[in-house]
């Protein structure tokens, strides 16, 4: 089977790497002529565990190519999957189809009239249908099937989640379209993976639906978390205790400083305006978006109040920018809403992340970067972690409070135990468990 992805970027680049492991042969398009060179050099634009030597070992056996040319991609191509950008439109809040309807207008002319076209991108309910009514004006002639085939992958383990996901989702309302997402899928069905087929419109809602839910129990236990330092409780056994409910479960339960990242985000927003449009409000939803923003606000007045009231002339470390560990995805960080908002307030920030700085320096002007944490934590006052990341969790506190001037550790990500915090040392404050001890 041959397949053509339309984009190269986080989700068409992981999702192209993975099919060629299956034995499919894969050419991958972008527009981005430094990415594209970047890929043909064998270096990957993004972090994601795992993905280079994947990558590179599909290029070696021939099963995986990058170009710009999308006319020669798609011309022997069986599927052709659309992973382009569709970010959130500037006014309204709607998602962006531009760059899909672009892709859609460049491939009619140059497609087998029986492939089947498929969005991976996260597109609106109803797209699907508007791709298929411009196909048809673009080629009459043409019998292309038009599928919904949304990606359900977590930046930091993207490529167990491809491999071996909780479900596969297809939106497909022709009998050879399903037929051949069928094939596109088997080495998966063999493994006994679950290949849902839907119509169209329930996967396009359903991958809505999915993100704004886990944002909702996000939102859920911060919410919790503040009760529980109001009334005495710690979050995290609340947290467990919850999530031990099977209809429940555990994961997306752990409090902090709100979510971001390139979905939660974006597809929030476009769920809200999707529903205001269809005249169905989701006013739950509405109040998650809502929520989430003055989430990061109050998280930077929470580094106020550990320092006693003021920032101003504190010197502060910084663990973590990423929205989350095992990326360098910067998109929606808590980062971008609380280090600009303590520099305004008078802090110098120092930061350190494993894989964040390269695109977290243009957009946090005026931080001083480090490669190692102790190193950034030297003469500090304050320490706010803001990322979980494993190399965080292994640090030596009574070191690290010894490093700095002050003895506040504000632990928005609740990574050490309280109780060892004030045994190095610390006034600690985290998230759900009681006010500042130490």
């Amino acid at each position: 089977m041959k397949i053509c992805m339309i984009g190269a970027g986080y989700v068409g680049l992981v999702s192209a790497a993975c099919f060629s492991d299956f034995g499919w042969y894969v050419t991958c398009v972008d527009k981005d002529p430094e990415r594209l060179a970047q890929l043909n050099r064998g270096e990957i634009p993004i972090y994601e565990p795992g993905l280079d030597d994947l990558v590179a070992r599909n290029v070696a056996a021939g099963r995986i190519e990058f170009t710009g040319s999308l006319p020669d991609a798609v011309s022997d191509a069986d599927v052709i999957l659309l992973a382009v950008g569709t970010p959130v439109r500037r006014g309204d809040g709607y998602a962006d189809l531009t760059y899909v309807f672009e892709a859609v207008e460049e491939l009619a002319p140059h497609a087998r009239p029986d492939a089947v076209i498929t969005t991976k991108s996260t597109v609106p309910v109803g797209t699907g249908k508007e791709i298929e009514r411009r196909l048809k004006q673009l080629r009459p002639d043409a019998d292309f099937a038009v599928c919904s085939n949304p990606e359900f992958l977590r930046e930091g383990s993207a490529i167990r989640d491809f491999t071996h996901p909780d479900r596969v989702l297809v939106g497909c309302d022709d009998d050879h379209g399903r037929a051949v997402m069928a094939r596109l899928y088997e080495p998966l069905s063999l493994r006994n993976a679950p290949v849902m087929f839907v119509s169209r419109e329930s996967a396009e809602l359903a991958k809505y639906a999915a993100n704004a839910f886990l944002a909702m129990k996000i939102t859920f236990i911060n919410e919790i978390a503040d009760l529980c330092e109001t009334v005495g409780a710690d979050v995290s056994e609340v947290a467990s205790a919850v999530g031990a409910d099977g209809r429940i479960g555990p994961k997306f339960l752990h409090p902090g400083p709100g979510y971001g990242g390139s979905c939660f985000p974006k597809d929030v927003s476009a769920l809200v305006r999707t529903a205001r449009e269809a005249k169905s409000p989701v006013s739950l939803i509405e109040q998650v978006e809502k929520a989430n923003l003055e989430r990061k606000i109050a998280m930077g007045a929470r580094v106020e109040s550990a320092a006693g009231g003021s920032v101003r002339g504190r010197t502060i470390a910084v663990l973590g920018v990423t929205f989350k560990p095992n990326t360098d995805d910067m998109r929606e960080a808590p980062s971008l809403v609380i280090l600009p908002m303590l520099q305004a307030r008078g802090a110098t920030v120092h930061a350190c992340d494993p894989q964040g700085r390269a695109n977290a320096e243009e957009l946090l002007p005026g931080v001083t970067w480090f490669a190692d944490p102790m190193e950034a934590a030297a003469g500090a006052d304050i320490v706010l972690v803001l990322t979980e990341w494993n190399e965080f969790r292994a640090l030596d506190l009574k070191k690290l409070r010894s490093a700095m001037k002050g003895d506040v550790l504000v632990d928005l990500r609740n990574v050490y135990a309280p109780k060892l915090a004030v045994e190095a040392g610390f006034s600690y404050r985290g998230v759900g468990r009681g006010q500042a001890l130490g």
